[in-house]
């Protein structure tokens, strides 16, 4: 019924809880989720969590705010692309958040090997023809000045693929939509504080939703602070479900139809 669209169950506070977790997923309805990649160093368990379990994918990518791992090539990329179940590059993307504090006093001038990193990525889609999975975080224009240099423009030939975890203005949200992109809203959406993502979540057209976790990270109400996980899906929905005025059953359908269309990520 729901999928979980992006999370991180290879990270430490989730490894270990996985046959839980899987049961909570099962109860909750969730029969699908897309595992997320953020290094090369753990690549290899992400895949293997995707080969173990029917209703699980995975992506390849290296997160634009790690630094001090493996600095992915082309060939990385198209390598790991071309194994079982992996169905999306990234997450990639443009990360300039508290630049100052945590880059060590860096200008944006400075983060030029996030941008080089980006477009590494999606030329990676672009050949492959699997879609982008995109972080942005105080860098959307940047993020999609890029997009739209390398040829990402919903036409033919645009690997596309979804603004994940999407926490940006109306202006960015159409942007996106305008290139092609779906856009992904995670537990953040429930929050009382997300009054204006709530606007933006009530006029993205249907067919480019997505839900997601983002687990572990941002885990919805009545949850908010606690470890999340993908059984918790189903509450971004249901705020989904009461901005647009419909039945969460057609929610959990739609944004099902989506994530299928745009990842080919079927049970067999």
């Amino acid at each position: 019924m729901f999928v979980d669209s992006h999370c991180h169950l290879t990270f430490p506070e989730l490894a270990q809880r996985l046959p839980e977790i899987r049961q909570a997923m099962a109860q909750a309805q969730v029969d699908r989720a897309l595992c997320i990649c953020t290094t090369l160093e753990e690549f290899d368990a992400v895949h293997a969590l995707a080969l173990q379990y029917d209703n699980f994918w995975a992506s390849v990518g290296v997160h634009p705010d790690n630094e001090g791992v493996t600095e992915p090539s082309l060939q990385d990329l198209l390598d790991r692309a071309a194994l079982p179940k992996i169905v999306a590059i990234g997450e990639t993307g443009l990360d300039y958040y508290q630049m100052e504090e945590r880059k060590g006093g860096r200008t944006v001038a400075d983060m030029e090997w996030q941008r080089t990193r980006f477009r590494t990525h999606i030329h990676a889609a672009r050949q492959t023809g699997k879609p982008l999975v995109i972080h942005t975080r105080a860098a959307s224009a940047d993020t999609v000045a890029i997009l739209k240099e390398e040829g990402e423009d919903g036409s033919a030939g645009s690997a596309g693929g979804v603004f994940h975890c999407f926490t940006e203005t109306a202006e960015v949200a159409r942007a996106a939509l305008d290139l092609g992109f779906y856009i992904s809203f995670s537990g953040i959406l429930t929050f009382k504080s997300a009054a204006d993502l709530r606007e933006v979540a009530a006029f993205v057209p249907l067919n480019r939703l997505l839900i997601e976790t983002d687990s572990p990270y941002l885990a919805p109400i009545p949850y908010r602070g606690k470890t999340n996980n993908p059984s918790y899906v189903p509450y971004v929905a249901r705020q989904l479900a009461e901005l647009r005025g419909l039945p969460v059953e057609q929610i959990a359908s739609l944004t099902s139809a989506n994530f299928e269309r745009l990842f080919r990520a079927v049970q067999s």
